[in-house]
């Protein structure tokens, strides 16, 4: 099988023929159809100490079932959380990160939706929001930003702010229900708002906490650092809240499951919309990921084995 590998830190991604893994005890092997491209995993490319697995959410057709699988058999179609390889024609998904993917959706639609979704909807969740209040959602046109601020709306936001890094962006992002849009360089964020949704990290806290009303809330789920003066949360009784999609899917896989078929649920009904950016070939791994380094997408990127 065709497989992307890399050998040194921030080095090149090259396409290499590998075995065909095997499942074990508790694993589906996947024929990939789709495999979504994520920024953790672009930065851990350029940053990781060691190079690792190139993992992350794949959809696709069960072609094998270890010892022990109980909810799946070859033939059917899933999605889910690869922690090995998977950029590749074939992977191997744990049983528990694995969901089925209905009739009425395709490969890509899974990829789009169900991983960068359950961020999306977990980060909401973090934030308790109550409807009638007015939310931010930073990187807005992100594989994951664009579903926050989809699902802001459907959780009864009263006026959602899309934040990005470009002008350029700004239609594309009122286009998915955003009353107002702000670049990260503006001066102000527009009016306070009751909780923000922070993709972004580092440089961008402060002034994601600026945006917030007293007693805002400012969910922190990115990958990208940053840190936060006490005396910015204490004068306007704001609070910040980490939020870590990891920590529900081992802790609280009834909650995963329940969140996912939320998702699959508001895909169907029409009230949730995944955008795929562009979808590239296995062997174009390299262009995908200068698409999510350069911020320059809107919605997913995605690789079809």
């Amino acid at each position: 099988m065709r497989r992307i590998r890399y050998e040194s830190t921030g080095g090149p991604l090259f396409l290499e023929e590998a075995p065909v893994p095997e499942a074990g005890p508790g694993e589906l092997l996947v024929r990939c159809e789709a495999v979504g491209v994520t920024l953790p995993v672009v930065r851990k490319v350029t940053e990781a100490a060691e190079p690792i697995p190139l993992g992350g959410e794949i959809a696709g057709e069960v072609v094998a079932a270890g010892a022990g699988v109980t909810r799946f058999r070859r033939g059917d179609r899933v999605t889910g959380l690869c922690f090995g390889h998977g950029y590749a024609d074939f992977a191997v998904l744990h049983e528990p990160m694995a969901s089925s993917v209905p009739a009425t959706a395709s490969a890509v639609d899974a990829v789009a939706l169900v991983r960068s979704g359950l961020v999306a909807l977990g980060a909401l969740q973090a934030a308790r929001p109550e409807p009638g209040e007015s939310a931010l959602i930073t990187a807005a046109a992100s594989g994951v930003g664009h579903l926050a601020l989809q699902l802001a709306r459907v959780r009864g936001a009263s006026h959602v702010v899309g934040a990005v890094s470009s002008v350029g962006k700004a239609e594309f992002v009122r286009s998915l229900g955003a009353d107002e849009v702000v670049t990260y360089d503006a001066h102000e964020w527009g009016e306070p708002v009751d909780y923000a949704l922070d993709a972004v990290g580092g440089g961008l806290l402060p002034p994601a906490i600026a945006a917030l009303s007293p007693g805002g809330r400012l969910v922190a789920y990115s990958s990208g650092g940053g840190s936060v003066q006490a005396y910015d949360l204490l004068v306007g009784a704001k609070s910040v809240i980490g939020f870590q999609m990891a920590l529900i899917a081992r802790g609280k896989p009834e909650l995963y499951e329940k969140w996912r078929q939320e998702l699959w649920r508001l895909f169907a009904e029409g009230a949730l919309k995944p955008v795929v950016h562009a979808e590239f070939a296995l062997e174009d791994a390299t262009e995908a990921h200068k698409t999510i380094e350069t911020r320059s997408n809107l919605g997913k990127v995605v690789l079809s084995p």
